[in-house]
């Protein structure tokens, strides 16, 4: 019952043409939207990595949803997490899966290019791939080619690839240390720190041969086998304490420079250490940071100690180590107010500022004396040789402390000043080594980019050109809209009178006409009558009109019953022109009678002519 529901929380990303142009997963919905494997193995989705900071990453599914334990074995985009919100994973049209920030801007990338129906699909191998969406489809790009800090079973590690080791527990971003195959094919171990960079692993003064390596394997290929065995092209085998057992198993690149094969029992939570490639931890190059040295301890496993004289830089990181107390003047004058600490069994490797051999102890330390870029000398005697050797330092880096290393260090001091370990460092140095450093506010920021200037300038001219023609739309909208009502208000009531052939005048030429209305000669219903002369030197009566509304309808009532009289002195149907009402009656009829239905009623041309000739004679 627990595996078939399981299955049926598999979430697939598929991709077709035919569906849409891409397919995604939102981070805001980093607990719905993930991609599960077959049988529930693995989870591949939205990790959170900080306060409001996320990654796209695969982990071991947990039993529980907290992802605060959860095991990632990858990582997209470890050196720059997405936000929290808007930010998305999608697989394009143009077979492509990227993943965007909140500023939309392409955090990562597959850099693919397809135009067949692809998947993202998660095998229960922890192998993310892009494939074809066919039975046995190509496969495009596969997580298990860009490894972060794991291998796991059946994932093959190449020339081409790296395990890089996280910052911290609790800090997913690249840290200082790398596995990594050599130009002399073979598997090294590397610390790549902030300032220096030293192989530590294999020992790097034993040569290839010594160290148990073939280097004549080009190849350059190694691999973690279901089963618990680690082996590499250059002879380099590790066979896990479980060897034999099917379990969950993975390799990885600790965050204190150390290799482990972890494994543990399906369905359990805890993982237990089989397997790892160093087995002097405190040998580790850049575990404590420079001018410290790490120490066994009996409970916490190594311990971190500033040296003499110094103290620490960053009480959460140890890796950025310590500083000194006091400052060294180089002249002749402070050499003789200069004196060596003696640090017996201590060791710091590399850095030397010179070799020489056969050098008695007061050699050694006048020489150092009189460098200025001596901060501290190593004096040992070598067995093999039977003669003491003089190494002067000009840094101390990769310390550590063991009985069974018979040299020592000798740092340069100011004298008059005693000087000891600092207390602060003895009573927080368990936090050094230790695979807690601490929790930091991840600081990311965004670039804004430079301005376009011809695409704002485009920009707001677009605008300004929209609003112009938004505002001149109004103000003609307004304009005709103000003169329909006022065309409509003066053409009420007047299709009659413009149909009978009466002409408008306006309100300043009946004014004139008037003399400024001047001359009353009545009154009528709605207004008063004034007598008015106008340009044609024609003396008319002239009506005005009280009130707007009232006034206006009893008007044209009037005018329809002047309409009506056939009176040549009242009305003047053509406009001003002196025509006989009469004759021009006689013209009416005689036309009406030419239209008439019946033929028979109608006149020939000989009547017509005869009936205008009569009125003719008449008149």
């Amino acid at each position: 019952m627990a595996s078939s529901s399981i299955f049926f929380t598999i979430f697939i990303l598929l991709f077709h043409f035919k569906h849409s142009s891409s397919f995604s997963l939102s981070v805001e919905k980093h607990e719905q939207d993930i991609i599960v494997s077959p049988k529930g193995t693995f989870t591949a989705g939205f990790y959170p990595v900080g306060e409001n900071a996320y990654s796209f990453a695969i982990w071991f599914t947990q039993k529980y949803k907290n992802l605060t334990n959860a095991t990632v074995v990858w990582m997209a985009n470890r050196d720059q997490p997405v936000n929290g919100k808007r930010s998305t994973l999608s697989l394009l049209k143009t077979g492509n899966v990227i993943l965007t920030d909140a500023t939309y801007s392409t955090v990562w990338s597959t850099n693919t290019n397809s135009s067949k129906p692809l998947e993202l699909f998660l095998y229960d191998t922890g192998n993310l791939v892009l494939r074809e969406h066919i039975a046995n489809g190509f496969i495009l790009w596969q997580s298990f080619d860009y490894p972060t800090d794991t291998l796991l079973p059946e994932q093959s590690f190449t020339r081409y690839m790296n395990l890089v080791s996280s910052k911290s527990d609790t800090k997913y971003s690249s840290g200082y240390y790398k596995l990594f195959f050599d130009n002399d094919n073979v598997l090294r171990l590397l610390y790549d720190g902030p300032q220096v960079s030293s192989i530590y692993w294999p020992y790097p003064w034993l040569v290839s041969w010594d160290a148990g390596r073939s280097t004549y394997n080009s190849s350059r290929e190694a691999k973690l086998d279901v089963w618990g065995n680690f082996s590499s092209s250059d002879d380099f085998t590790l066979m896990t304490s479980d060897y034999g057992t099917i379990l969950q198993r993975r390799l990885t690149l600790d965050i204190d420079g150390n290799v482990r094969a972890y494994s543990r029992k399906h369905g359990q939570e805890k993982w237990l250490i089989s397997g790892q490639f160093y087995q002097q931890l405190i040998k580790i190059h850049g575990i404590c940071g420079p001018n410290s040295i790490c120490i066994t301890n009996p409970r916490t496993g190594r311990k971190c100690l500033c040296i003499h004289g110094y103290r620490r830089i960053d009480n959460q990181d140890w890796s950025q180590g310590c500083k000194p107390n006091f400052q060294l003047s180089c002249n002749n004058k402070t050499m003789s107010e200069t004196r060596f600490q003696r640090l017996p069994h201590v060791h710091f490797y590399g850095y030397d500022y010179d070799y020489k051999a056969n050098y008695t102890f007061k050699q050694c330390k006048h020489y150092c004396l009189r460098t200025c870029q001596c901060i501290a000398f190593e004096y040992r005697f070598a067995k093999d040789q039977e003669m003491p050797y003089c190494y002067p330092k000009s840094q101390l880096q990769n310390g550590f402390s063991s009985p069974n290393f018979e040299g020592s260090i000798f740092l340069k001091l100011p004298k008059g000043k005693q000087v000891f370990f600092h207390e602060n460092d003895i009573k927080n140095s368990s936090l050094v080594c230790s695979r807690n450093n601490g929790v930091k506010q991840l600081r990311r920021s965004y670039t804004e980019g430079k301005e376009n200037g011809p695409m704002k300038f485009m920009f707001w001219f677009t605008i300004g050109l929209g609003f112009i023609e938004a505002l001149c739309f109004f103000m003609i909208w307004c304009f005709l809209f103000k003169n329909r009502k006022h065309f409509i208000r003066d053409n009420e009531g007047y299709v009659f009178a413009g149909a009978i052939g009466f002409r408008r005048f306006t309100y300043s030429e009946l004014k004139q006409a008037t003399k400024c209305f001047s001359q009353e000669i009545g009154k009528g219903a709605g207004g008063t009558v004034y007598k008015g002369l106008l340009s044609n030197n024609r003396v008319v009566a002239i009506k005005r009109l009280h009130e707007a509304n009232q006034g206006e309808r009893e008007f044209l009532a009037e005018i329809s019953i002047i309409g009506r009289l056939n009176h040549m002195n009242l009305i003047d149907p053509t406009l001003g022109s002196n025509y006989d009402m009469v004759k021009l009656e006689t013209l009416t009829m005689v036309a009406l009678d030419c239209v008439e239905e019946e033929k028979d009623m109608r006149p020939n041309m000989s009547q017509v002519v005869e009936r205008l000739q009569t009125h003719e004679h008449d008149s």
